[in-house]
C-alpha cells in the first residue's frame, strides 16, 4: 500500500500554532488532508503528532492519528527524516507499505492532480524519491549582496554581460510533498542527491510559510485559485 505521512507538530515558535491556525476558512492542515484522501495514488493518510489537539483535529478531516509521537521527536531541531522513520516503524506492524508520500501540514497550495502526476512520474523510475519543486522567479546567478565593506555587489560577478537563456535553470524545493520508497525514508537515505527527481510546479502553486507575510500571501495566492476555478 502507499500511505500518506504528514508530520504536525505542536510548537511552531514563528507562526504560533501554525499547523491548526485557520487559512482561507480552516485548519491549514486540511488542505494537505483532504488533497491526500483525494490522491488515487494514497491508500492512508497519518497525521504524526505529538499533540492531542492536533490528533483531534485531523481525524475530523479524514485522516488517521493511531499514535502520538514522542516528545524526543518533536523538537524545534528535529530533523523530518526521523519522524518518518518512526511513522513507518509504527505503522509497519499492522501495514505492508510499499510507498510513502511526506506531505507537509502547511501546504495549502497542493493538490491532488499534482500528487497523483508526481507519483505517476516517479514510479517508473529506479529514482529513490521524487519531490516538488518550483524554479526561480529571477535568476540566481545575477543574485546581489552587501559585501564585507557594506558595498553591494554581484554574488557571481563572472554573469554580468550574460544572457538570460546562457544561465542554467534553476530550481529550489517546494516544501509540498516527497514520494519516495518505504526503505528510503527508513534508512534516512538523503533526498537532495543523484538518487532522486523532481516535479516541477507552477510558481503560483507553491509558497513556503514561515512568516506573517507569507501566510498573507499564501492566502491571496489560495483565493486567486479558489476563484478562477
Amino acid at each position: 500500500m502507499n500511505v500518506a505521512i504528514i508530520p504536525a507538530r505542536a510548537g511552531s515558535k514563528r507562526i504560533p500554532h501554525k499547523n491548526i491556525k485557520h487559512f482561507a476558512g480552516k485548519p491549514i492542515i486540511a488542505y494537505s488532508i483532504e488533497q491526500a484522501l483525494a490522491s488515487d495514488a494514497i491508500d492512508e493518510v497519518i497525521v504524526s503528532t505529538d499533540s492531542e489537539k492536533i490528533a483531534e483535529i485531523a481525524q475530523q478531516y479524514g485522516a488517521k492519528t493511531p499514535f502520538l509521537r514522542p516528545a524526543s521527536l518533536a523538537q524545534d531541531d528535529t530533523p523530518t527524516m526521523p519522524v518518518i522513520s518512526h511513522a513507518l516503524s509504527q505503522l509497519s506492524l499492522n501495514h505492508v507499505i510499499e510507498n510513502v508520500c511526506l506531505i507537509y501540514p502547511a501546504a495549502p497550495l497542493i493538490s491532488s492532480f499534482d500528487i497523483d502526476a508526481a507519483y505517476s512520474q516517479w514510479i517508473t523510475t529506479d529514482k529513490d524519491y521524487i519531490f516538488s519543486v518550483v524554479s526561480y522567479a529571477s535568476p540566481i546567478q545575477r543574485a546581489l549582496y552587501f559585501n564585507e565593506r557594506n558595498e553591494l555587489a554581484m554574488l557571481f560577478e563572472s554573469n554580468l554581460n550574460k544572457r538570460s537563456q546562457e544561465l542554467t535553470h534553476t530550481f529550489h524545493d517546494a516544501g509540498m510533498f516527497y514520494w519516495g520508497r518505504k526503505d528510503a525514508f527508513q534508512e534516512e537515505r538523503v533526498v537532495y542527491s543523484t538518487r532522486a527527481s523532481v516535479y516541477e510546479l507552477s510558481r503560483w502553486k507553491s509558497q513556503d510559510i514561515d512568516t506573517p507575510e507569507d501566510w498573507d500571501y499564501a492566502e491571496r495566492l489560495y483565493k486567486i485559485s479558489v476563484s478562477s476555478d
